[in-house]
């Protein structure tokens, strides 16, 4: 068990900036906030694991940290994503589909289904920082999580 224990521990470590560019798909050298529409935000994939009993899945963990008036562009996920968001801190107004927005609370959380498009996803506040936790179950192969729409 000490075994699983450590690998787990190295497994939730913060990683690279290469990681976090993986998760959106986007060269090391270029952060979310660079992007032409998003504001004050921090993307960084925190978790991956295969499936051990589901042949080609895998999950991944990415952590979402919105500053006080923070958002991300609209955008696309993995076709192969199925995705389990909860925020953590502050408050998270988000957008799927072009259906309402809704604002969801520390503690709280969303799905997101395969090939979704997610219209808003900001920080409620201009205020207080905003943070959550999207865990993707994607395709192993799967090397775009996110794609940014086209401005």
């Amino acid at each position: 068990m000490a075994h699983r224990t450590g690998a787990l521990t190295r497994a939730l470590l913060p990683t690279t900036s290469l990681a976090a560019a993986i998760a959106f798909a986007l060269p090391p050298s270029l952060a979310l906030a660079d992007l032409p529409g998003s504001r004050n935000a921090k993307v960084t994939q925190v978790y991956e694991h295969a499936l051990p009993d589901v042949p080609g899945k895998s999950i991944r963990g990415v952590l979402v940290e919105y500053g006080p008036g923070g958002y991300s562009p609209s955008h696309t996920h993995a076709k192969s994503a199925l995705i389990y968001a909860t925020v953590l801190e502050g408050a998270v107004r988000s957008q799927i589909n072009g259906g309402p927005v809704r604002t969801f609370q520390a503690g709280e959380n969303f799905t997101e289904l395969p090939g979704d498009h997610h219209n808003v996803s900001a920080n409620a506040s201009d205020s207080q920082p905003a943070k959550l936790l999207a865990v993707f179950v994607v395709d192993t192969a799967e090397t775009e999580l996110t794609t940014p729409d086209r401005q």
